[in-house]
């Protein structure tokens, strides 16, 4: 079965979606492929200050004076209060790669009912390949927390990080999510893990950086057609 993407229009938000899933990539030649359930995934052009969703996913850079908060991630911190500027110390929030905190944002703040940062580590070393371990991540947590239809924003360029595409983020995020699927349905095979909660994502962009995000999307798809892992 081929991936195919659909075009929609919001009100004033432009979607894209695909849909990722088909077998195990890890299965061999001569193992029966394990059918994977089919995630949509679509590309939402909002911010995650703004998103209604009961769980919002967001990243840092490592806790440190020289990573400031530009763009979305201003108006997160605004709206919450200056809490993310409170908690982003090496003691408290340190911004490590993998790490992550779940917050449940006061009534009168964010929209979403709870926002989940994921750390991602030192900025000065960032390469996009990082974001597979993110995507994993992501997804797993968000199906611990029963969370069907989490939304999801990589926010690198509004961490400071601007000398990589969206599109290079965007697939290296869905390879991850490619990965924590053919897990959790090995689990779940195992009769080891109740059945996956999450049902799709949302993958938030800026709207000059929609299309490319949409290719990085289309990218990984394609190679979950072909995996070469």
């Amino acid at each position: 079965m081929r991936h195919s993407a659909l075009l929609c229009v919001a009100v004033f938000f432009g979607q894209a979606a695909g849909l990722l899933g088909q077998s195990d990539p890890s299965a061999s030649a001569s193992t029966p492929a394990l059918p994977l359930p089919l995630l949509p995934i679509k590309v939402l052009m909002q911010s995650p200050a703004d998103t209604n969703t009961d769980l919002q996913i967001i990243c840092l850079f490592r806790s440190t004076p020289e990573n400031i908060l530009h763009g979305s991630l201003i108006e997160t911190n605004e709206k919450l209060h200056g809490l993310l500027d409170r908690i982003r110390k090496p003691e408290l929030f340190g911004g490590e790669l993998g790490e992550t905190m779940l917050l449940t944002p006061p009534e009168g703040t964010l929209a979403a009912k709870r926002l989940l940062i994921i750390g991602l580590g030192d900025s000065a070393s960032f390469t996009p390949e990082r974001m597979e371990f993110v995507g994993k991540i992501a997804l797993r947590e968000a199906n611990r927390a029963g969370v069907a239809h989490p939304f999801f924003a990589p926010t690198i360029l509004d961490g400071g990080v601007t000398k990589f595409a969206t599109g290079q983020v965007a697939e290296q995020v869905v390879r991850g999510f490619r990965e924590a699927l053919a897990t959790h349905a090995i689990v779940q095979n195992a009769g080891a893990a109740k059945s996956r909660i999450v049902e799709d994502v949302t993958f938030l962009a800026g709207p000059k950086f929609a299309k490319d995000t949409q290719a990085g999307i289309d990218r990984a798809l394609a190679a979950e057609t072909n995996p070469t892992r």
